[in-house]
């Protein structure tokens, strides 16, 4: 059961992420907004659901279908890497870097906020 959790979170998860990656689709030449959104989202989601799952707000099939399958497949370290490698042949290195640098501090700083925003429940 806890396998088809994971699967059906992870599927509805990659769903929302395309569904970003269409709406930002024109920007996508410029910088990887898309990812990066769908990155900082995934983390305060995370960062709520570990705080809840501490608290034992919901079922350990619920937290895989959320964290584990819907955080995983909504957020993404590979589609980053390419692109921040595309960006890099390119030879776009302040955008690589830009986005390294941003999508490091701002998924921690959105990991806390998650964090904090679930505590005051």
């Amino acid at each position: 059961m806890n396998f088809l959790a994971v699967f059906i979170g992870g599927g509805l998860g990659s769903i929302c992420r395309y569904g970003i990656a269409v709406w930002l689709k024109p920007s996508e030449f410029i910088f990887p907004y898309a990812t990066l959104l769908a990155n900082i989202i995934s983390c305060i989601v995370l960062g709520c659901l570990i705080t809840l799952g501490q608290k034992s707000f919901f079922s350990s099939s619920t937290y895989l279908l959320l964290a584990t399958g819907f955080c995983g497949g909504f957020s993404t370290f590979s589609t980053f890497t390419a692109e921040t490698f595309a960006l890099f042949e390119n030879g776009q290195e302040t955008l690589a870097f830009i986005n390294i640098a941003a999508s490091l501090l701002i998924c921690l700083g959105a990991i806390f906020l998650g964090i904090k925003l679930s505590s005051l429940l």
